[in-house]
C-alpha cells in the first residue's frame, strides 16, 4: 500500500480532549497504521462499555454499553476480515500506543466512581470520545486513505459511529439531571 500523508499532530489535540496524554511526535500514518488506530479506538470503547456493564444499574447506560460492545466488535471483525482478504496486518504506531495509555487513565477514573457519578462520567466520556474519534476519522483518516476497500470500510464504520455519537450525546444531556 502507498503511504498516506497524515501528521499525528493533527490528532494530538483530539486525543487530549478525551483524556489521553496527547501525541508529541510527528510522523506519517499509512493505511495500515490508521486501521490499527481505529481498531485500538474500538477496543478502548469496548473496554469502557464492559466497565459500564459491571458498574451501572441504569438501563439506558447498560443498553448503550451493550450496543457499543456489539457494534464495535462487529466493526473489528470486519476490519480483520478485510485485512485477511488483502493479506495485510495493521501496524502498531505511536498514536495507537498513546491512545491506550490515555484509556488507562479514563478506565481508572471510571472504576473509581459509583452510581450516578459513574453514569454521568461514562455518558460524558462516550459523547466526547465519539465526537473526537468520529472527527478524526472523517477529517483526517478517510481523506488520506489510499486503498479503496479500506476507505469504504472506514466510511461504513463512521456511519455506525455517528449514530453512537448522537446516542451518547443524548445520554450525556440526560445525565445532567442525574445529580
Amino acid at each position: 500500500m502507498k503511504r498516506s500523508r497524515l501528521h499525528i499532530a493533527t490528532i494530538a489535540g483530539a486525543v487530549a480532549l478525551v483524556g489521553a496524554t496527547g501525541v508529541s511526535a510527528q510522523a506519517d500514518l499509512d493505511d495500515l497504521e490508521m486501521a490499527h488506530v481505529a481498531v485500538v479506538a474500538s477496543n478502548i470503547d469496548i473496554a469502557y462499555a464492559r466497565i459500564a456493564l459491571d458498574k451501572s444499574s441504569n438501563p439506558e447506560i447498560r443498553a448503550f454499553a451493550e450496543t457499543m460492545i456489539r457494534d464495535h466488535s462487529a466493526v473489528n471483525e470486519g476490519v480483520a476480515a478485510l485485512a485477511d482478504k488483502l493479506g495485510v496486518t495493521a501496524k502498531d504506531n505511536a498514536l495507537s500506543r498513546q491512545l491506550l495509555a490515555g484509556a488507562e487513565e479514563i478506565e481508572a477514573e471510571l472504576r473509581s466512581l459509583e452510581g450516578r457519578a459513574f453514569d454521568r462520567r461514562y455518558a460524558e466520556n462516550e459523547a466526547a470520545y465519539h465526537r473526537t474519534v468520529n472527527g478524526v476519522v472523517a477529517d483526517a483518516f478517510i481523506p488520506n486513505i489510499e486503498n479503496a476497500e479500506v476507505k469504504a470500510a472506514f466510511e461504513a464504520a463512521l456511519e455506525v459511529f455517528l449514530v453512537h455519537q448522537e446516542h451518547a450525546e443524548k445520554l450525556a444531556a440526560m445525565a445532567e439531571s442525574w445529580r
